[in-house]
């Protein structure tokens, strides 16, 4: 299983990025997909989920700026992300749930300078 995050980068507060995540290797269907960022604490805060059938649920610091969307054909997983704040500088991990199952894929770094 292998999940390839991208879309990470270097962008001024206000700004937008938009990442990507291609999930492969999985032959079950996807439940939920979505992206965690680390959190105080050590552990990491799920910043948006989006299940099989298209709910979606936001970590409040993301509400009304961040949007989940998936292409189920494609095994893809979106996050635009708008209006950045200098607190959502992280390491973006995306990560799929299938049967009984989590996998969690190498994150990808924002970075955003205020």
């Amino acid at each position: 299983v292998q999940l390839q995050a991208s879309g990470g980068g270097l962008v001024q507060s206000g700004g937008s990025l938009n990442l990507s995540c291609t999930i492969s290797g999985i032959t079950d269907s996807i439940k939920n997909m979505g992206w965690r960022r680390p959190a105080p604490g050590g552990k990491r805060e799920q910043v948006a989920v989006i299940t099989s059938d298209g709910t979606t649920t936001y970590a409040d610091s993301v509400k009304g700026r961040f949007t989940i969307s998936r292409d189920s054909a494609e095994n893809t997983v979106l996050l635009q992300m708008n209006s950045l704040k200098p607190e959502d500088t992280a390491e973006y991990y995306c990560d799929a749930e299938f049967g009984p199952y989590r996998a969690v894929g190498h994150g990808t770094q924002v970075t955003v300078s205020s």
